[in-house]
């Protein structure tokens, strides 16, 4: 049997661009499996648009100190990662307090714990609590550094999620120690930095989830 010759060359070619073409699939396919499957990634926190420092009202007439702000969290894989708890870590110039008890959502408060964040992420508020033992912590003048800390599900260390230089003026500090005050930093697009502003109401006049809040967490 005689082969014909162009239909030979045509085979050997056509060999090598299908092995080619099978690799490359192949390939694709790997990293498609690894993104959706085997990558565990990480959590990300956008930019909070408003920080709250101040005091946290219960039920009980008590005020503690409460870092309060609103902000996006993500994943960076397709799967998803669990937070099993988040705190703040805020230092003054030689002072430092950890607000370990988180407490999230929007209409509904709840204690903080397994919550899970997909890739395209969850935005609600974040409450942040001092324990009993912080309570006589107070917001006075000073330099700031505020860091937003997560613990990942099946991570050994914990994530750093954010981190901000905040300053409290000796003005706002005076103002601070009165009965019911707080302070909000708005993030203003362009000076690129955070406006402070005093904001001091009675409780009566607070919002009912402020309240439950912290009758719920401790």
């Amino acid at each position: 049997m005689v082969c014909d010759p162009e239909v030979r060359l045509n085979t050997l070619v056509a060999d090598p661009l299908s092995l080619t073409v099978s690799a490359l699939a192949l390939f694709i396919s790997a990293i498609t499996a690894w993104l959706t499957l085997f990558r565990r990634g990480t959590v990300k926190m956008t930019q909070p648009t408003v920080i709250y420092f101040g005091p946290d009202h219960p039920r009980s007439g008590e005020a503690f100190p409460k870092i309060f702000l609103r902000a996006l969290l993500f994943a960076t894989s397709k799967r998803g990662r669990v937070i099993e708890s988040m705190h703040v870590a805020l230092s003054r110039n030689e002072t430092h307090q950890n607000f370990n008890i988180w407490v999230y959502g929007d209409e509904k408060l709840v204690r903080g714990s397994g919550l899970f964040v997909g890739e395209t992420g969850v935005v609600v508020n974040h409450h942040f609590l001092t324990p009993g033992d912080g309570s006589s912590f107070r917001f006075t003048a000073g330099h700031y550094r505020m860091d937003v800390f997560a613990q990942l599900l099946g991570d050994r260390h914990r994530t750093l999620l954010f981190s901000q230089a905040l300053e409290i003026s000796p003005e706002i500090g005076t103002v601070l120690q009165e009965p019911f005050t707080g302070l909000y930093f708005d993030w203003g697009p362009d000076s690129l930095r955070y406006l402070p502003h005093v904001d001091k109401r009675p409780p009566e006049q607070l919002e009912p989830r402020a309240r439950y809040e912290r009758s719920s967490s401790g």
